[in-house]
């Protein structure tokens, strides 16, 4: 196998390990009420208008991502969404462990940094935009 070829499909892994989770907390917020999000937003002195921002962040972006489109801004998309989640429910646990010993927010984590990888990366050429344009 190329070096191109492994290459494209460790991308795709990761897209669709990132996206596929990070999707499935989107869905799952879309039969749940805003106002936890927004309560937080509030508190911190922000409009709560912004908690709609989770449907971009775990919805719209997830499925750019899974897709191949629009890669890169997804994964910023998703960065943006996550540094709101540390900055507003988990700044507390940034430095707890969980009881089985790893660090508290290992999902918060994996959905930062792997929209971080992802916006870095691109979606390669086993995706829907393919390697050309500039934001996949």
């Amino acid at each position: 196998m190329s070096l191109t070829a492994s290459d494209d499909l460790g991308k795709l892994a990761l897209r669709l390990s990132i996206g596929v989770l990070l999707l499935a907390h989107g869905l799952a917020k879309v039969n749940s009420d805003l106002g936890f999000i927004s309560g937080s937003l509030v508190s911190h002195g922000l409009p709560s208008v912004l908690a709609y921002g989770v449907y971009i962040g775990e919805l719209i972006a997830p499925i750019l991502i899974i897709l191949g489109l629009y890669t890169r801004i997804a994964g910023m998309l998703v960065v943006v969404n996550m540094l709101f989640v540390f900055g507003l429910v988990h700044m507390n646990d940034l430095f707890s462990l969980g009881r089985s010993g790893g660090w508290a927010l290992e999902l918060q984590g994996l959905f930062l940094f792997g929209g971080l990888a992802i916006a870095l990366l691109g979606a390669g050429s086993l995706s829907l935009g393919g390697r050309s344009g500039r934001w996949n």
